[in-house]
């Protein structure tokens, strides 16, 4: 079993403000070495010196790419690898980057870089999103999470941020994104982007292809097919047999068989999810509350991040980590392009389940008495709406209708 492999762990006690800054996760894994980024600047310093350290290519792909302090410095740094002699390819979605100008990426292109937007065509880019984020660096270091390339990510400004993760891989399972880029790249680039042929790639690019029973590593990619997507359904399979869940979603709205499958997990063994409190989007976070009676009533322990908004996507089922671009919403589970690490080893899965209790600390726990007190016909009535959006359309067009803070009724 790949969680018997030997491995190397180290693991840091929990960053809060009056404490010094947790060491790193990390572990030594079939060759590969994986360090989570807790802290919002250090995703920023592991961004820049993944670019930095290039010395034959960088591959960027970010949903949002925003033209603000960190939007620059990433493009100065990548000129500055252009002047090196370095190939490189950015890539960014023309939905999530709409408001981000081509001017940004001007001086990249005029020293001989590559660029490009996903979805440039109006019949898919509101209906198809790529939401995935990859920095690669040679074919062999590579950044993913849920982040973007904006301040917000990055800590900016320090009291209205997000909360989110990275993890950086060097060694031989970064070769795997480099296939798959160079793929999305063929598309992107491709004329009239046809949604055929990516749902093709989606396709197969089949799990089983990329996964030997004994890898602990399996790389899951998401997208548009005619059912649950691909990086989804390996998640079903696991929460079927799941003895122990542990979650930390930035957006929450599954459908009735996902939230039976949590359930059932709740009572074999124990499930905990952690959710927003806080976020740039109140439907999103009413949305979530919907869901929290069935899931109460059957064990499962919900909690609400108090710091910041809550930007992370991270999925424990016994010893399978899933880290990567998923949010666990209608969109992901079945539209998003995603990009998802699926690790399996025991000793990782108990250092992010005990990050998970330092999230949990910094957080309130909800009870089944309190949420059934806020129950107002009010609040079932913005609950239902903020769900059947949430469902159907995309959270950026949700966040234009101007929902209130729920905790404000």
């Amino acid at each position: 079993m790949a969680s018997q492999r030997e491995s190397r762990h180290e693991q840091g006690m929990a960053t809060r403000q009056h404490e010094a800054p947790a060491r790193p996760i990390t572990v030594t894994l079939d060759g590969n070495e994986l360090t989570v980024i807790e802290e919002a600047a250090a995703l920023r310093v592991t961004l820049i010196d993944l670019i930095d350290g290039a010395r034959a290519s960088v591959k960027l792909y970010y949903y949002i790419f925003a033209d603000d302090e960190s939007g620059r410095l990433v493009c100065e740094r990548l000129v500055a690898a252009r002047a090196r002699g370095v190939a490189v390819t950015v890539m960014i979605d023309a939905f999530g980057s709409s408001d981000t100008p081509d001017s940004l990426f001007a001086p990249l292109v005029a020293a001989g870089g590559r660029f490009a937007r996903f979805g440039t065509r109006r019949s898919t880019r509101y209906l198809i999103r790529n939401h995935q984020k990859i920095a690669l660096a040679d074919d062999a270091r590579l950044l993913i999470g849920g982040f973007n390339v904006e301040n917000g990510y990055f800590g900016i400004p320090a009291d209205d941020c997000w909360r989110d993760l990275g993890l950086l891989i060097a060694g031989p399972q970064a070769k795997a994104m480099a296939h798959w880029y160079g793929q999305l790249w063929r598309w992107v680039s491709s004329k009239g982007q046809r949604f055929r042929s990516l749902r093709a790639m989606v396709r197969h690019w089949h799990p089983s292809a990329q996964h030997g029973p004994a890898e602990p590593f399996r790389w899951l990619i998401g997208g548009p097919t005619r059912r649950l997507s691909p990086w989804a359904q390996v998640v079903k399979h696991d929460l079927e047999q799941a003895q122990r869940l542990d979650m930390v979603e930035a957006y929450f709205s599954p459908g009735r068989g996902m939230l039976k499958r949590i359930a059932r997990a709740a009572r074999r063994g124990g499930a905990r999810i952690i959710l927003p409190a806080l976020s740039d989007n109140g439907a999103t976070v009413a949305a979530a509350r919907l869901l929290y009676g069935p899931l109460l009533t059957r064990g499962t322990d919900i909690l609400e991040y108090q710091p910041c908004k809550l930007h992370m996507k991270l999925i424990i089922i016994d010893n399978a980590v899933y880290i990567g671009s998923a949010n666990f919403d209608m969109r992901s589970l079945f539209l998003n392009l995603e990009l998802m690490l699926r690790v399996e080893d025991q000793a990782f899965a108990e250092a992010m389940r005990d990050f998970v209790g330092r999230c949990a600390r910094d957080s309130r726990q909800i009870t089944l008495e309190e949420h059934r007190a806020s129950r107002t016909l009010l609040t079932l009535t913005k609950q239902w709406i903020s769900y059947l959006l949430v469902g159907v359309l995309d959270y950026t067009v949700t966040r234009r209708l101007n929902f209130r803070n729920p905790d404000a009724d």
